[in-house]
């Protein structure tokens, strides 16, 4: 197993730029190490990010829900458990998701709290799964990336 080669996971990174404007780009999650998780368990390849204070939210967007622009409330990732969903950044990109891709938002401190709009797809509802960093103000705004820690 020791010969595998490392995990490489993508994700959506949503920040601000210097200038205020919301942006996001495709990161990787690329620091996995083997390890077990005890006991008698066969090693398997982890990526340890953050510890600290998080907060996790289960929540489901209604089939007509209307993000219009705001900002993350904290650096957070979100997870979409079914259905999917879409993130348009101020520089106009828009990002669709579908089950069990990554986004980590940390859009705050953009001009006016603009931030970003989002909204689910295909007229379908959208659980998903998300964990704020409620003690990380380095992640805030994007300034460092989470798998950059």
């Amino acid at each position: 197993m020791a010969d595998q080669e490392k995990p490489k996971i993508p994700y959506w990174h949503v920040y601000t730029d210097k200038d205020g404007t919301s942006k996001q780009k495709k990161e990787y999650l690329t620091d996995f190490q083997l390890e077990s998780m005890g006991g008698d368990s066969d090693k398997q390849w982890n990526n340890k990010l953050t510890k600290g204070a998080t907060q996790i939210i289960f929540s489901e967007l209604p089939a007509g829900f209307d993000g219009d622009w705001h900002e993350n409330p904290a650096p957070q990732w979100i997870i979409p458990l079914s259905g999917g969903w879409w993130v348009e950044t101020m520089d106009g990109t828009r990002v669709e998701m579908r089950e069990g891709e990554l986004s980590f938002g940390a859009d705050q401190g953009t001009t006016d709290e603009k931030g970003h709009k989002s909204g689910p797809l295909d007229g379908k509802p959208c659980k998903m799964m998300i964990i704020q960093h409620k003690d990380k103000k380095e992640l805030e705004g994007g300034k460092v990336a989470p798998h950059a820690l």
